[in-house]
């Protein structure tokens, strides 16, 4: 089992960036796999980056060059860097981890689920 706990959403004018944490609590944060996934209103729910035990790298098509996944396995904390943000990135932001066999673009790899953090984007 693993607790994760996100930070850093906020309000940012289009153009801006944020960068979000998820701070992961339990045993053997290195062998899972990482991703961040957002919820818009009234949307589903996307897989937005993923970061594999490895360090290997996934982003959907919709964020490709804006946003950087990265982990600190000293820390136990993966990192969303997020810039030139967007209107459309607005949306409720959700840390998510899952057995570090599966593959990081697969959405229904993730398992382990934090409360998530908001971001909006102001036009």
């Amino acid at each position: 089992q693993v607790q994760l706990v996100e930070s850093g959403g906020g309000l940012v004018q289009a153009g801006g960036s944020l960068r979000l944490s998820c701070a992961a609590s339990g045993r053997a944060f290195t062998y899972y796999i990482m991703g961040w996934h957002r919820q818009a209103p009234g949307k589903e729910r996307e897989l937005v980056a993923g970061i594999s035990t490895g360090g290997s790298t996934y982003y959907a098509d919709s964020v490709k060059g804006r946003f950087t996944i990265s982990r600190d396995n000293a820390k136990n904390t993966v990192y969303l860097q997020m810039s030139a943000l967007k209107p459309e990135d607005t949306a409720v932001y959700y840390c998510a981890a899952g057995a570090g066999a599966r593959p990081v673009y697969t959405p229904n790899a993730y398992v382990y689920w934090g409360q998530g953090t908001q971001v909006a984007v102001s036009s």
